[in-house]
């Protein structure tokens, strides 16, 4: 029993790095696109000394984010199948999962 909890505990803290990854993926679009609606005010070949700083900082938060999604989806994933083996090995434990789905 303190197994399948364990196991659906970090499932939890999964979907809080999925989320955290999806936030930090959502930083770098927002930053572009205030720079696209702005494009009309600034000469952008006069800042591209601060263009490519912030393009390289979005492209690493963007590369981060990915690594992210990915690991907490791979992790999700790993913890289900270990959940669906427990889970049919044990009624008591099945009533348990059902219960935390809703």
């Amino acid at each position: 029993m303190q197994e399948i909890q364990l196991l659906l505990s970090e499932k939890q803290t999964s979907l809080a790095a999925l989320r955290t990854g999806i936030s930090i993926f959502s930083m770098p679009l927002s930053v572009i696109t205030v720079l696209i609606a702005t494009s009309k005010l600034y000469d952008v070949w006069s800042v591209m000394y601060m263009i490519i700083p912030l393009a390289c900082i979005c492209a690493a938060l963007i590369v981060l984010a990915v690594y992210l999604i990915m690991r907490a989806i791979r992790r999700i994933r790993h913890y289900d199948a270990k959940i669906e083996k427990l889970r049919g090995a044990d009624p008591d434990i099945s009533a348990l999962v059902e219960e935390q789905r809703v």
